[in-house]
């Protein structure tokens, strides 16, 4: 005797799931195990059973009994888990390990597998086997499970559960915001595009040796054409600079990474006006910009002498670990975390 998934489709009438039932335990099989799928042309129960009957024998008894669209695979003791507790424990590790979405998303709907797709890739394809998850407008998750087909009920499951990974928050905008400092002066935040090239340049030529240093990793006095035309490029990342006074006071990078799941961030503040918070109102201008982008998780690479910059990611949830390089640390923060906290 085995373990069973069966699927079949019925019209929604009186003692359809009876009738199954029956053809069921006709053929010696015990239910275990049941659900039911609101779908667009009936109902899609599914049964978990244990039963002696050959797959084929099960399907044209179900067949016999009104079924349609009958799906008869193997099963395993581990599917008997109570379901509700099972979504549950998947949940708890998704908020301790959002960028496991793709991962734990597949384990929820026991797909085959599951990946990141994005830009065109996202598009529906007229295939049930295949489930494209919405994330975020430019990304999405697909999930194929080749031997039961996706139904609509588990496509609403697939899209609550994305949720969770990214906490309902109101949109940031940083089309052009203003941010008060802790001394009461005002700055804004605007987006970096080419025409902050010379200002950009002059902030560098401001900042002290060491400030670039924990920036650049080196004492960079400039910034190279090159590294600003990238910094300026939206399919890349996205950045920010703060002004006062005409002139710009600290650069914040948001860069993509070839995981779609990840980001990275940088900043670069003048030394007069570190301190001040403005840091930690550029972080968290970036951090939700990464969550609105569909983002799981943004990491930060840091010099060890850092301390500044430890304290802040820290402050906002990140777990620091080190690298293969002594001098050099490693801050991971899930947007879920960042979401979660107060705002400054």
């Amino acid at each position: 005797m085995g373990f069973l998934r069966i699927r079949t489709t019925v019209d929604e009438r009186p003692g359809r799931l009876a009738s199954l039932a029956a053809a069921l335990a006709e053929k010696g099989g015990n239910i275990l195990g049941l659900s039911v799928h609101p779908d667009a042309d009936g109902t899609v129960d599914e049964f978990v059973a244990e039963i002696p009957a050959a797959p084929e024998v099960v399907r044209e008894a179900l067949e016999a009994a009104g079924g349609r669209r009958v799906q008869v695979v193997a099963a395993t003791a581990h599917e008997l888990t109570d379901e509700p507790t099972r979504v549950l424990l998947l949940a708890s590790r998704l908020r301790t390990a959002p960028w496991r979405l793709p991962e734990l998303l597949a384990e929820l709907l026991r797909a085959d597998d599951a990946r990141w797709v994005y830009g065109s890739e996202m598009s529906d394809l007229p295939d049930p086997t295949l489930l494209t998850v919405p994330v975020a407008p430019r990304r999405a998750i697909r999930l194929r499970r080749t031997e039961l087909p996706f139904t609509l009920t588990e496509a609403a499951r697939a899209a609550s559960f994305v949720r969770l990974a990214q906490p309902a928050a109101d949109p940031v905008s940083t089309a052009e915001r203003a941010v008060k400092l802790t001394d009461g002066t005002e700055t804004q935040i605007r987006p970096l595009t080419r025409l902050y090239r010379e200002a950009v340049r002059d902030l560098h030529d401001r900042c002290s040796p060491e400030t670039r240093r924990f920036r650049y990793f080196t004492s960079m006095p400039t910034l190279p054409p090159r590294i600003f035309d990238r910094l300026c490029d939206r399919t890349r990342g996205h950045s920010l600079v703060a002004g006062y006074d005409g002139q710009v006071i600290a650069l914040a990078n948001l860069m993509f990474t070839p995981d779609p799941g990840i980001a990275e961030m940088a900043f670069l503040v003048e030394d007069r006006w570190q301190g001040k918070g403005l840091g930690t109102a550029l972080a968290r201008m970036v951090l939700a910009e990464a969550r609105d982008l569909g983002f799981a998780e943004v990491k930060a690479s840091l010099l060890s002498d850092n301390a500044r910059m430890r304290r802040l990611l820290v402050s906002l949830g990140a777990t620091l670990s080190h690298t293969d390089d002594p001098g050099v640390v490693e801050a991971r923060l899930a947007i879920g975390v960042m979401a979660a906290a107060s705002p400054s």
